[in-house]
């Protein structure tokens, strides 16, 4: 026993392919964690500042539902390509009351845009992947129901979508098979449409779906292991 004692207070650990790892006593470390799951900070968003600076039209109320936002403005006055890329930047807040009026006015926007949306999609990528790409599970949940109702909210945005599969569907790949498994338990993150894996299954369909003729091949091409739901 005091022997082996001995041996391992005087083996050195090493890492890989390394001269100190070829010496008589030294013990390999095994590989760092990928860190593909490892939440991202976010930086201070340009919506942040917005609303720091009262430039945006919006305000927080508290009532008896809970909180609901206000507009100072009618949404049918915005200018769309001003503010709905400031409200899609909100997405990758995760403090109050930053989440809250980003995440429901981009809701607002897509409901009352209409042909006012498709002219916009390409200043929306950078940051639908910003949000993606803080690897929050509330943020990417959040972001997954926001493209869910962009591909719906006018004539051609789908379509308008395929060419930006490049940038969006990364982390559909990394977190498509995230599921929560409680066995015989509830999982209360289904009623609140919280399971990432379930959400992003969810969108693919969607992105095929009203994505044209060319949206399946490309969702292949970025998540291998996506089967159509058109073709089945």
């Amino acid at each position: 026993v005091c022997v082996d004692m001995l041996k391992r207070k005087t083996q050195l650990t090493a890492n890989g392919f390394t001269m100190k790892a070829a010496m008589k006593n030294s013990v390999v470390a095994g590989p760092p964690a990928a860190g593909a799951y490892r939440e991202r900070p976010s930086k201070p968003t340009s919506f942040r500042k917005s609303y720091e600076r009262r430039e945006l039209p919006v305000a927080l109320l508290h009532d008896t539902r809970g909180q609901q936002i206000a507009w100072k403005v009618e949404i049918d006055k915005l200018d769309y390509h001003h503010f709905l890329p400031l409200f899609f930047d909100g997405l990758s807040e995760t403090t109050h009351p930053y989440a809250v009026l980003a995440r429901q006015g981009v809701h607002d926007m897509l409901e009352h845009g209409g042909p006012r949306i498709l002219p916009v999609i390409p200043q929306l990528i950078m940051p639908i992947k910003n949000a993606l790409n803080t690897r929050n599970r509330q943020v990417i949940c959040s972001t997954l129901k926001v493209l869910q109702h962009l591909v719906t909210s006018a004539d051609m945005v789908g379509e308008a979508l395929v060419p930006y599969y490049r940038q969006i569907l990364p982390i559909f790949n990394i977190f498509k098979n995230m599921n929560i498994n409680t066995g015989d338990g509830i999982d209360y993150s289904q009623h609140k449409r919280q399971n990432i894996g379930d959400l992003i299954q969810e969108t693919l369909e969607m992105f095929e779906r009203y994505g044209g003729e060319d949206a399946f091949i490309n969702i292949k091409y970025m998540v291998p292991t996506y089967e159509s739901c058109m073709l089945n």
